[in-house]
């Protein structure tokens, strides 16, 4: 069966997402057809871009400066923005299986990709052979709240690793206290730097502050190599060096804004997972406690205001009961699809196989044997009898202890 490659977070091009991750799946190609299917309003398949500002930019207003962006992109693309759904893209996705004349397909979804192939396996059980769902979702979860819990316990994994690897407990005996003295410092001071634009290497003059700080935390815990980096900068961070801490998170941020079309994770996160938020009891006081805060929920919760609402099927969030052949991947470590929610996603499924890598974060497809793994598993279809005893080997990156690198 060919396989399918879903999307990433909503928003995320699929064919962007396998032009940085191809080696990958190249033991999948050796004997199964690759499909790209950009979903609607990503990539140049109707892409819905908006120009939002930085999370860490000062603005003396800055809910009003959202709702100001949110109105713009609004007026530039209209109210035919309600029709980017996951339930929009899933009929897509099979008038394309059909068009192409396949009779049954593998699913490789990714995050967010994870609710589609879910979706899919829901509606159309008949034309999936296989499937494999890496950083899962679960069905009935509104994505959203837990992220900022789910983000600090992440943290807290990398901050623990750090302590029982001997190089970096060594190099930075006092990571956490680096931490928690950075924390109390940017909650409402800032401070001017002037750096090196990642970019042009032409000096840049940015505030350091809590959203700075926040970002940088956030997206260098996505994986076992950002995190590597996270010790050294941290503890030259709580030094007085901060330049380095804001150059990654600057670089990393415009990164991700070149490969996001936003309009498009509106309609999603405005249509399916925004409107189950009171029903997810939501604890403000705790979420107000981690590094995040309600900042980004608090956002969410302002585009949604403005945004459209578009279909959504009426068991979207209804648990998943399947028996297709399915192989879920998990990192220890992530921070934002945690192995709780791929062990929820897998109750009902009676035909599965879930693989957490030990001290990993968001996305296995690369790691390790990983893609050898998932080509058996595809050629087999048979999760309970795959032979994974190559992940016992398996090590996530070591810790930076300088600028230079790991310990020899």
């Amino acid at each position: 069966a060919p396989l399918f490659l879903l999307a990433g977070g909503p928003g995320q091009s699929a064919i962007a997402l396998y032009m940085s991750l191809a080696g990958a799946f190249a033991p999948v190609h050796r004997d199964h057809d690759i499909v790209l299917v950009d979903q609607r309003g990503t990539g140049k398949s109707a892409p819905l871009y908006c120009d939002y500002p930085d999370d860490w930019l000062s603005l003396e207003d800055a809910l009003p400066a959202l709702q100001r962006a949110t109105a713009d992109c609004l007026r530039k693309y209209g109210g035919a923005v309600r029709y980017y759904t996951s339930s929009a893209a899933v009929a897509d996705l099979d008038a394309v299986r059909e068009s192409l004349g396949y009779a049954a397909i593998d699913l490789y979804g990714v995050s967010y990709g994870t609710r589609v192939a879910q979706l899919y396996m829901r509606r159309f059980p008949a034309s999936v052979h296989a499937a494999i769902l890496d950083g899962v979702t679960f069905p009935e979860q509104a994505i959203g709240p837990a992220t900022p819990q789910d983000g600090e316990r992440a943290l807290d994994l990398i901050v623990a690793r750090c302590a029982g690897s001997a190089d970096c407990a060594a190099a930075y005996p006092q990571l956490r206290q680096d931490l928690d003295a950075l924390r109390r410092r940017f909650g409402a001071e800032t401070a001017a730097l002037t750096l090196d634009d990642p970019s042009s290497a032409l000096p840049l003059k940015v505030e350091f502050n809590r959203g700075m700080l926040n970002a940088s935390l956030r997206f260098l815990s996505y994986s076992s190599a950002q995190a590597s980096l996270l010790p050294t900068l941290i503890h030259r961070a709580a030094e007085g060096a901060l330049a380095p801490l804001a150059a990654q998170a600057i670089m990393t941020v415009r990164q991700i804004g070149g490969q996001l079309a936003s309009g498009m994770q509106n309609t999603v996160i405005c249509s399916e997972d925004e409107p189950f938020f009171a029903a997810a009891g939501i604890d403000r006081a705790a979420i107000a406690r981690t590094y995040q805060g309600t900042d980004q929920l608090d956002a969410l919760q302002e585009i949604c205001k403005l945004w459209p609402r578009g279909p959504v099927d009426a068991d979207l969030h209804s648990p998943l009961h399947s028996d297709i052949p399915t192989l879920l991947l998990s990192g220890e470590a992530d921070p934002v699809t945690p192995p709780a929610d791929a062990e929820r996603a897998a109750r009902g499924l009676t035909h599965h196989r879930l693989l957490i890598l030990k001290g990993e974060g968001h996305g296995q497809v690369a790691l390790g044997c990983v893609p050898r793994l998932m080509a058996r598993f595809l050629d087999t279809a048979s999760p309970e009898k795959l032979d994974a005893s190559c992940l016992s080997q398996h090590r996530p990156t070591p810790f930076f202890v300088s600028m230079t690198g790991p310990a020899p």
